[in-house]
């Protein structure tokens, strides 16, 4: 049966391009309309959309959107025509049949009331019957005898010349409307343009950022995203003109077949240089205007694609669990500050020292080196730290040399790790952090938020405006609202398929939690505060704010790990307890077997259809319950690669052509990946470095956090650049 309020074809159109079910996209948009949040539905409704994921549901949901305004947008346009009294049923077919809201306005240009325009003033001065006359195309007449009838110094037609002028600015304008014309043009700009860049400005461009774009040329077909946003960026800076080069014949002799009845027609001459003067003045500035803004769309959808991906893996990294962390936040002359905090994230004690004899070159007067090695090897010993995250911002390779140097000294094993401070000075200062620690300066926070980076990424960045991470690329010359809400989806699906611990969750990770908000996760931390620790799930319901239809989405993915209820520290949903306990009856089994090789064995021996019988659950959900059964306290990310741990410290200098690497996939672009190799500069492998097959993107082979073997293909001592490959030496 249909469900009223969606439009059927819509649906149908929906489904046919998203390449699912229409009962799937009905039962999404049903399910979206009763307030249920997208992760919720991913989760806990497999059964009802056939196991679609947060990125199916989503697509249906901006997809249906989308529709919707286009229908609204038809329905629009065919009113106003036809209050004109110009409907047609052959133009309300073009109309109801367009795709696109651009192609839709192409047939309405003619109708739409303009502006100020030469056609329009040659109009009011009663030039339409003149155009007309040209258009007639006699085979002999005396053109400008005809021209003289319109002559009227009222109107302001002084002269025949003014009349003919006004007669083909008209003709220019019919030809800028016609739908038909525009769309041969924008294809014949879309399959043979050519996208050109000059320099305007050289002076302007001190670093030759954009040298390659001096003199450069590319078929519009073929330009990559990141090239786009790049010439896009050099333009808005002034450093670059930019144009496209079309087919200008080919498009002129189209106009002239679609406008010329008669070639040999006295007004002929006329006619076309009213066609040439149409394109040049009205059509070419519009079109490419149109291609380029439909370019720059096209490369901002990739550039947030690219972010979100990265940003997905980013949080996804596995966290350094049950560890004594040392973070360190780097500096030359205000010292490194420095921070402990224990495996639950607790700082424990903070500091500074001054470990760097030289700041760019210059001697230090007070050398404080020797004291900087007592401070850190007393409180490594002091409080048994057994990784040192040292931020990779300025002064970070010196520091590294530093704590090298100082582990070295100690028998203890002791690792460290460069962690990305990327957002981290934000955080430091935002309002979040002086709540959090109130007596503490910016970069003693900023210590503390690195060494937490390492034991919980997710919990640590969630605290960080996405766009502060420092892993997309030309994301300020993206539309940000767009970027903004993609990257907030990235994060509350991330939030969410970890689950979170809603006894040590900051507010800041709370509320990215189904059903949650800024409101309820300040609520649920306020009543933690206050009324201790919760003990199960249903306490919740207590929280202000906290209503039924918000708990039901929320209280799956909030997890009390050492409450009275032992499912409440799992993934299965409150109202599939009973179901749960079906099952554990059914396999002899209780809640104290959670999480046993006694329970994975007799999961392993049962009948899965008749626990299905028993429970009347789809396969789906019951998987999903017998999952969260066996591993109640499985994490996502523990599936993941961890981060390289290091002993050593690795120069420029000290690599060979063909020398074997560990690294770490930091950013991820369209050209490339940059790898962590424990060396001060980053590695880049190329995207035709990456296999000797072809690779269509470096995301078809590496995401961010991904551990990677890597060899040495270039060193550029001077500029100090890396260049690395995937591809083995023979």
């Amino acid at each position: 049966m249909p469900i009223e309020g969606f439009n059927q074809n819509l649906i149908k159109k929906i489904a046919s391009d998203l390449k699912i079910k229409i009962d799937q996209v009905e039962k999404v948009l049903e399910l979206l309309s009763e307030n249920n949040t997208v992760p919720f539905i991913a989760r806990y409704r497999k059964e009802v959309t056939g196991a679609l994921d947060e990125e199916q549901i989503r697509a249906i949901s901006k997809e249906y959107e989308y529709q919707q305004n286009l229908l609204n947008r038809k329905e629009d346009v065919i009113r106003l025509i036809s209050e004109k009294g110009k409907l047609t049923d052959e133009l309300k077919g073009k109309i109801l049949a367009c795709d696109k809201l651009s192609d839709i306005e192409d047939l309405y240009r003619p109708y739409k009331e303009k502006k100020k325009t030469r056609a329009t003033e040659a109009v009011k001065k009663g030039l339409e019957p003149l155009a007309q006359f040209l258009l007639s195309f006699p085979k002999t007449t005396d053109i400008l005898a005809e021209a003289l009838k319109y002559i009227d110094e009222e109107k302001g037609v002084h002269e025949t010349q003014e009349a003919l002028q006004g007669a083909q600015d008209i003709i220019a304008e019919m030809v800028s409307d016609n739908a038909d014309i525009r769309k041969f043009i924008k294809k014949a700009f879309l399959r043979e343009g050519l996208l050109k860049t000059k320099v305007k400005d050289e002076s302007l461009d001190e670093r030759k950022v954009y040298e390659m774009y001096y003199d450069y040329h590319e078929p519009v077909r073929k330009i990559v995203s990141h090239r786009i946003l790049a010439v896009n960026r050099g333009e808005n800076e002034k450093i670059l003109r930019v144009s496209i080069d079309e087919p200008k014949e080919k498009i002129i002799n189209f106009i002239y077949k679609n406008m010329i009845e008669d070639d040999q027609s006295v007004t002929t001459p006329y006619v076309m240089a009213a066609c040439e003067d149409g394109y040049k003045r009205l059509i070419k500035p519009s079109i490419e205007r149109e291609i380029r803004s439909e370019l720059k769309d096209k490369a901002e959808e990739q550039a947030i694609k690219i972010f979100s991906e990265n940003l997905r893996n980013l949080l996804l990294q596995p966290p350094i669990k049950g560890k004594m962390v040392l973070g360190i936040d780097p500096a030359y002359r205000t010292g490194c500050k420095f921070a402990v905090v224990n495996d639950t994230g607790k700082m424990l004690t903070k500091g500074v020292i001054y470990p760097h004899e030289k700041y760019k070159g210059e001697e230090i007067k007070d050398n404080r080196v020797n004291e900087a090695r007592k401070i850190i090897t007393e409180i490594i010993k002091k409080y048994n730290v057994e990784i040192v995250a040292i931020g990779n911002g300025t002064a970070s390779r010196e520091t590294e040399e530093f704590i090298v140097g100082v582990l070295s000294n100690l028998k203890d094993d002791i690792s460290y790790i460069i962690v990305s401070e990327a957002g981290a000075s934000v955080y430091s200062a935002s309002q979040l952090a002086k709540d959090e620690f109130p007596d503490l300066n910016v970069e003693e926070r900023s210590a503390i938020s690195i060494a937490r980076r390492l034991q919980d990424p997710l919990s640590e960045l969630v605290k960080i405006d996405p766009k502060s991470i420092g892993v997309g690329q030309y994301q300020h010359d993206v539309s940000q609202s767009k970027l903004n809400d993609s990257l907030t989806f990235v994060v509350e699906t991330t939030v969410n398929r970890v689950g979170v611990n809603v006894n040590t969750a900051s507010q800041a990770l709370l509320k990215y939690v189904s059903g949650c908000n800024a409101a309820v996760a300040k609520n649920i931390v306020k009543y933690r505060d206050e009324k201790g620790k919760f003990n199960n799930r249903d306490e919740m319901m207590n929280v202000p704010r906290f209503g039924a239809k918000a708990f039901e989405q929320a209280v799956g993915f909030l997890r009390i790990i050492d409450g009275n209820q032992p499912l409440d520290k799992t993934g299965i949903h409150p109202e599939n307890y009973e179901n749960a306990m079906l099952i554990l009856k059914h396999l002899d089994c209780t809640l104290d077997d959670l999480g046993t090789d006694k329970l994975l064995n007799a999961i392993n021996q049962v009948d899965k259809k008749q626990l299905m019988h028993i429970t009347k659950l789809g396969e789906h959900t019951l998987n999903d319950i017998l999952d969260a059964l066996i591993a109640p306290n499985r994490d996502p990310r523990d599936d993941l690669p961890k981060p390289i741990l290091r002993k050593g410290i690795v120069k420029l200098e000290d690599l060979k052509i063909g020398m074997e690497l560990q690294g770490t996939v930091r950013n991820v672009v369209d050209f490339g990946a940059f790898i962590d190799c424990g060396v001060k500069e980053g590695g880049l492998v190329h995207l035709s470095k990456m296999s000797k097959a072809f690779v269509k993107h470096p995301m078809d082979i590496v995401n961010v956090g991904d551990i990677v073997t890597v060899y040495v293909e270039n060193i550029d001592l001077l500029r100090r650049r890396l260049a690395l490959t995937m591809i083995k030496p023979e």
